[in-house]
């Protein structure tokens, strides 16, 4: 855990605006307020349209992560690019944040990201050769990333309990291998089905990490 502490450690660097002292050549005091005024104005973050942002995000990773499978379990020629794609997303997510933790945190959390979808493609490989034994310990270095990812961010926002991000991390993993499972033997049907409850799921959890972000720095969200 000593990774996560340092890179929270850094936090969010927040401006300080100062007003003017009305010395030569400077814009008087309440010149210099109005300006430091409407400028932080300006810089202030539509919570709606932030909200779509974190939905559009993670639901990119939901659904590049279900290309990766489709590619993966078809031998696609296109599963290199999907997963170039799919790691992109990653550091998408971790600018996201850094955005509010800091760039170290930022870059943590996205390091913790990629081995989240590094890990899954090589259970996904394990799965396809039948391999129980790597399934097995590709699946516990997968949960126990996961568990990691969940602290990181509680760690982060006193608004995130880590046991809520635990329950919403492993869930995310059970239904994804469930639509892993059903991809590999061929049941359409499932296949579609837990898709479907990823993307619902995925939707709740970006709600709940941008309610947090909000709640945390009202000070950069307008009304």
């Amino acid at each position: 855990m000593s990774r996560v502490v340092a890179a929270l450690a850094a936090g969010l660097a927040l401006a300080v605006m100062t007003t003017g002292c009305g010395a030569a050549g400077q814009p008087d005091a309440p010149v210099a307020a109005q300006e430091a005024t409407d400028h932080a104005a300006a810089d202030l973050v539509d919570p709606v349209a932030f909200h779509e942002d974190m939905r559009s995000l993670w639901t990119d990773h939901v659904m590049w992560t279900r290309l990766y499978i489709v590619s993966a379990v078809a031998d696609l020629p296109d599963l290199d690019a999907t997963a170039g794609r799919l790691l992109q997303n990653q550091d998408d997510i971790g600018s996201a944040m850094a955005t509010f933790y800091g760039d170290e945190a930022g870059a943590a959390l996205t390091e913790l990201l990629r081995e989240h979808i590094l890990v899954a493609a090589d259970l996904v490989t394990a799965a396809k050769a039948g391999d129980a034994a790597a399934v097995s310990t590709h699946s516990d270095r997968w949960y126990a990333n996961a568990d990691e990812i969940a602290e990181f961010l509680a760690a982060a926002n006193p608004a995130w309990p880590v046991e809520t991000l635990r329950h919403m991390m492993r869930g995310h993993l059970d239904q994804t291998l469930a639509e892993a499972t059903a991809r590999l033997s061929g049941d359409w049907a499932a296949d579609i089905t837990e898709y479907d409850r990823i993307y619902r799921h995925i939707l709740n959890m970006a709600d709940a990490l941008a309610d947090g972000i909000v709640a945390q720095f009202p000070e950069r969200f307008a009304g």
